[in-house]
């Protein structure tokens, strides 16, 4: 290819971190709101929450992209550039998953954690910061992992509006060279390689809050030990 091809490429690979890392900061923040707002102690809140989630959960990101950017204008007199089209369709979409992933991680801790708090005349907010969140948060990464991997392979769909995307700009070098089979082919590479430093972060990431939660053993103590309560009073002694 010659330099103003790469060019072009290099141009969409732009495009699409930025489109991944605008809808991917959306859809984190509709994921937490939305998933605390579905274990609420407030019945009306929690239908809210679940219906919001089964609306753009059973819609198409496609359908949802073209609502967006072609709908929505006539309707309410104003325009959304691509770029933020995308990540508000994307944001708003991946979001719905992302708060079934936030709910079933805070309701997974034990409710004995709760309890306790409650016993310490915790407020709501402050079980939810202090006991919920931090244990919830560390098995949240892997599905938000993939979350992210598939939210970065939905950013192709961007590309019926016209924005040069990666997978965009691949079809018009692939038009202008009339090569399929290499153009995609780095395309599939770029993807894939975008995806792997994705997953090496993210699992960078819960390594590091996993580290937070609990105690690593000590050399030579054994699991067992680390679980076995002491003893005391009679016959509680060593023998």
């Amino acid at each position: 290819m010659t330099s103003g091809l790469w060019e072009l490429v290099l141009k969409g690979i732009w495009t699409t971190v930025q489109l991944l890392v605008l809808s991917g900061l959306l859809a984190a923040a509709v994921s937490f709101t939305v998933g605390i707002a579905r274990t609420h102690r407030l019945r009306i809140v929690r239908f809210l929450a679940g219906f919001y989630t089964e609306v753009f959960r059973g819609t198409s990101a496609l359908i949802m992209i073209f609502w967006v950017f072609f709908v929505l204008p006539p309707a309410f007199g104003w325009q959304l550039v691509p770029l933020w089209a995308g990540t508000l369709a994307l944001g708003l979409t991946y979001g719905a998953y992302g708060s079934e992933i936030v709910r079933g991680a805070l309701d997974a801790v034990d409710p004995a954690q709760v309890e306790g708090g409650v016993a310490l005349s915790f407020t709501p907010w402050q079980r939810l910061r202090l006991i919920l969140l931090p244990q919830a948060v560390p098995e949240m990464i892997p599905p938000f992992s993939n979350l992210l991997v598939e939210l970065l392979k939905g950013t192709a769909l961007v590309s019926v509006m016209g924005m040069g995307d990666l997978a965009f700009s691949g079809n018009l070098v692939r038009l202008a060279l009339q090569e399929s089979a290499e153009i995609y082919t780095y395309i599939l590479l770029i993807y894939f390689v975008i995806a792997f430093l994705l997953t090496r972060l993210m699992r960078g990431l819960e390594k590091r809050l996993k580290a937070g939660v609990g105690r690593v053993p000590e050399p030579g103590v054994s699991q067992r030990e680390l679980r076995r309560p002491e003893t005391t009073g009679v016959g509680g002694g060593a023998a």
